[in-house]
């Protein structure tokens, strides 16, 4: 295809592009699936209360929780409103920038993540971790590094 070659990518390397990106989107169903049904809670909830329990003071600043969640800044901040509503999680207002917000992780927000964890780790373990031998996770670790995607890079 003219195309692939115009942009410099041959076959195989799109096929692994391709791999990799239907093997998150599996795993992410999978978890979700579990998620929803064992504790009603969607696979970006769980990430946004587990980013929160996991900042300094259960609390990071809207613009710092949405970068590190893979949401736009609306999503977010939808998704934000549902977990207030929720009683998950509380907004509170930067002391030091007054159109700064913080999120802010409840004790509701910490046992519904206590709960939900169990779930969300059984999955990681069945739909990705339990196929690959150690071998396989640290080539998976390193070519992460090269890509800058783990603590290794």
């Amino acid at each position: 295809m003219t195309v692939l070659r115009d942009e410099g990518l041959d076959v195989r390397e799109l096929e692994v592009w391709r791999a990799l990106q239907r093997a998150q989107v599996r795993v992410a169903r999978h978890l979700e699936a579990e998620l929803l049904v064992a504790h009603d809670l969607p696979l970006a909830s769980y990430d946004v209360l587990m980013q929160l329990a996991e900042a300094p003071e259960r609390r990071l600043r809207m613009n710092d929780l949405a970068d590190r969640v893979l949401l736009s800044r609306s999503g977010l901040t939808r998704l934000i409103d549902r977990l207030q509503r929720d009683g998950l999680v509380a907004r509170e207002a930067c002391p030091s920038d007054a159109r700064g917000l913080f999120a802010v992780l409840t004790p509701e927000g910490e046992v519904r993540l206590a709960d939900a964890t169990p779930t969300y780790l059984r999955g990681v373990r069945t739909q990705f971790l339990d196929p690959l031998s150690e071998e396989d996770l640290s080539r998976c670790r390193a070519m992460l590094a090269k890509l800058g995607l783990t603590e290794e890079s």
